[in-house]
């Protein structure tokens, strides 16, 4: 009885370890290859698989996720012959666990270095300058010189991105002082560009207040002259009006009395301030006979009465 206990529980521990070694769990987004007698069989995915003992076996386990690989560090050579150091970062992704695993030996390693030497590639065909500018196309470049290598190896190159350009020391040190020429030259440019229009706005400014006060002067003028024109029409009138009266004022009975009389005065005063203002004085030679000079006055008088008519 005891044996036969032995025996079943021996061949119960068999069967459990049949199980374990045979039944197979495959996690999300994998796939395991399967071989049978040492030759490919099938691809399994997500799930729960069981194999035949001793028959078939897990080859080869595959991640169907976005891989990441670190390309190291290499330098390259550009068409101006300056030596770079790039490093960069590849993300690729299995798309046939068979043919990533039965097309090559190590599809990691050879993507790695194939991306090494196509970027060696692309370089050697740009100056350094460039390098800079066009990091964008390098990394396309590279992306689809790997992807078309790699379509035998089951795998997909999805980008590849430069992370550092290290140019020598002696490069990075030309560049610096030629990036700030640069800038000094840009600042010389932007400061001369700016007094150039700062002198032009002065002379624009000074030409409109030129004009301005020109113009002002002008109007000046013509103001006052007008105002003259006024003056002496305005004088020419009163003057005129001025005769009339006198002249009909004359006509008037005692008239002319009132005129002698007037003239009188008129001759006596302008005397008087003559001899107030000056000490030397010429005095007509008919200075005592002052009925004379009125009727010379009244003589003109009445011409003028006898022209107005």
């Amino acid at each position: 009885m005891s044996e036969s206990l032995i025996v079943v529980g021996v061949i119960a521990v068999i069967v459990v370890v049949l199980l374990i070694k045979t039944a197979i769990i495959v996690p999300q987004r994998s796939e395991y290859i399967v071989e049978r007698l040492g030759k490919y069989s099938k691809s399994i995915s997500a799930g729960f698989h069981v194999l035949v003992p001793f028959i078939d076996k897990i080859a080869y386990k595959r991640s169907l996720k976005e891989e990441v690989m670190e390309i190291p560090s290499l330098d390259c050579i550009t068409s101006d012959n300056v030596s770079v150091s790039l490093d960069g970062v590849l993300y690729i992704q299995v798309i046939d666990s068979k043919l990533s695993a039965y097309g090559i030996d190590d599809y990691r390693f050879a993507a790695s270095q194939l991306a090494q030497t196509s970027l060696r590639s692309v370089i050697g065909k740009i100056e350094l300058d460039r390098t800079f500018e066009e990091r964008e196309n390098l990394n396309q470049q590279v992306v689809a010189a790997i992807d078309e290598a790699a379509q035998n190896w089951g795998i997909k190159v999805l980008r590849y991105e430069i992370k550092d350009i290290s140019p020598p020391k002696t490069v990075m040190e030309a560049m610096e002082k030629q990036m700030k020429a640069e800038r000094e030259k840009r600042a010389t440019i932007a400061t001369s560009e700016g007094d150039r229009q700062s002198r032009i706005n002065r002379a624009e400014g000074l030409k409109k207040e030129a004009i301005q006060v020109s113009e002002g002067e002008k109007q000046k003028r013509i103001n006052e002259a007008e105002g003259q024109a006024k003056e002496i029409g305005l004088i020419t009138h009163a003057t005129a009006e001025g005769i009339k009266r006198i002249a009909a004022s004359l006509s008037l009975d005692g008239g002319e009395t009132a005129a002698n009389l007037r003239v009188a005065e008129k001759y006596i005063a302008e005397f008087g301030k003559l001899a107030k203002e000056n000490n030397t004085m010429i005095i007509p030679s008919n200075m005592g006979d002052i009925s004379s000079i009125v009727a010379t006055a009244m003589s003109v008088l009445e011409h003028t009465k006898q022209t107005s008519k």
